[in-house]
């Protein structure tokens, strides 16, 4: 402790008041209300290590006008209802190491500098409903036991929150963060209600034992996080990070003009992706889910290498990207190389260099094991057909098998009709020119063959 503490007991570490020696909780009456005739508002309230009930509390708010200035409570304990509600602190605040016995109420107040709680301890319920922080308000490692309240709060300049606790129902609906909040770390031992919540924010790392409602304006990331029940996610313009997020209930992700990277995902119950606008899903590389649902998603640029289920993947409404059309030069063998149009995987572009793609690119063998899973996975049937010939072509593009080479140049592995037409054309065509020219030149041999003079009349006689 950097302060001079109490001398009415070794034990008591509030601040010591001068000329008395001892924190405002041990002075007499009459030096209590001496005290109390000092504070003024918008000057240094200094309440450190002190011990305050809910009768002392509303004392020297009342003195302060409820306009106290910087406020320095550090490791003071509240032993009574610590309503702090509509009061204005003119200056930043610190109640690092703080302890709340009962109710800690900061509704609607308002902060003009910065407001620090960190390691604090809130054994009832904490409220910061409303409330108001131009600067940045911190609560890494702070445990509150029963409900949080944080509904309607702005924060002008961020929160951190990591390492936090909450043991009880948290919410965060409707609050505004002008700049990141960060629950790296955190636990949440209820459901966590963060709806309509403006912002960017960070939840990697930490645990849900409930149920999660998120949603943001600017960026989410739950990287690494572990939901024990369900998580519902809605965010709007903006990206989301889901990278080795695990949920072991159900998962409901709602994008609205949106990105979504879910590389390396453990979704185990059922898991519905669905897009609003254009809205797009980077990766599925290395995803566990086993029941997943995609709605109307973009994943030209999706990677799905590695995912571990994808014959339990279902797509509906979702694009891909085409492969160029037409004649292409290649260093590998053959070096003349004829695509024609399909939907075609992001892995699979990647693997040919015609995209830009991770540095460990997906071989041949397995994007044909891929592309036979998936083909019974999109809603229409050109999607399906284009995947089953995908899974041929890789094959082929394996170079173990030569007949395939000679199936994809005959008919395009029975999925494109137009070539075996176009094969029988040619062929009925070359076989009609035979025929007529066989005819035509037997014809011309009979013709330029002198006939045998046949005797007249009188040649004869």
């Amino acid at each position: 402790m950097d302060w001079v503490t109490c001398s009415h007991s070794p034990s008591c570490t509030g601040v010591a008041r001068q000329p008395y020696g001892s924190c405002l909780s041990h002075l007499s009456p009459e030096q209590l209300a001496d005290a109390l005739a000092a504070v003024r508002p918008g000057r240094l309230l200094d309440l450190r290590g002190t011990t305050i009930d809910g009768e002392l509390l509303a004392r020297v708010l009342a003195a302060a006008e409820g306009r106290p200035g910087r406020a320095r409570m550090d490791l003071a304990r509240f032993t009574g209802e610590a309503r702090f509600t509509e009061v204005s602190f003119q200056g930043d605040v610190s109640l690092d190491g703080s302890r709340f016995d009962r109710l800690a109420s900061f509704f609607g107040a308002s902060f003009a500098g910065n407001v620090s709680f960190n390691g604090a301890r809130f054994a009832r319920q904490l409220s910061f409903h409303g409330a108001r922080v131009r600067g940045h308000a911190g609560f890494d490692r702070a445990v509150v036991a029963s409900d949080a309240l944080f509904g309607q709060a702005v924060f002008a300049r961020g929160l951190s929150a990591e390492r936090a606790r909450f043991d009880g129902f948290a919410t965060f609906d409707g609050a505004e963060f002008g700049e990141l909040a960060t629950f790296r770390g955190a636990r949440f031992g209820r459901t966590l209600s963060f709806k309509k919540v403006r912002g960017r924010a960070g939840f990697e790392s930490a645990h849900f034992a409930s149920g999660a409602y998120l949603s943001a304006t600017r960026h989410l990331a739950v990287t690494g996080a572990r939901v024990d029940g369900a998580l519902d996610l809605a965010v709007e313009d903006c990206s989301v990070d889901l990278r080795k997020v695990e949920v072991r209930g159900t998962t409901a992700v709602r994008l609205s003009r949106a990105h979504a990277d879910m590389e390396a995902a453990v979704l185990r119950g059922p898991a519905t992706v669905s897009g609003r606008g254009f809205c797009t899903i980077s990766s599925l590389r290395e995803a566990v889910a086993p029941d997943l649902s995609l709605y109307k998603l973009d994943l030209s640029a999706c990677r799905f290498a590695g995912l571990a289920y994808p014959s339990g993947l279902r797509l509906t409404g979702c694009t891909f990207a085409f492969t160029p059309r037409g004649v292409r030069f290649s260093l590998r063998w053959p070096p003349l190389r004829w695509f024609s149009r399909r939907r075609a995987l992001a892995d699979e572009h990647g693997w040919r260099g015609w995209s830009k793609g991770p540095d460990d690119p997906s071989s041949p063998d397995g994007l044909a094991v891929l592309y036979d899973a998936l083909r019974h996975s999109p809603d229409d049937d050109g999607t399906a057909a284009d995947f089953a010939f995908g899974a041929m072509e890789m094959r082929r593009a394996a170079g173990r098998r030569w007949w395939l080479s000679l199936y994809w140049l005959l008919c395009g592995y029975g999925l494109r009709t137009g070539r075996a037409v176009a094969w029988g054309v040619l062929l009925v065509a070359v076989t009609a020119g035979a025929v007529l020219w066989t005819s035509t030149s037997h014809a011309a041999r009979r013709a330029s063959t002198p006939r045998p003079a046949v005797p007249g009349p009188a040649a004869h006689h």
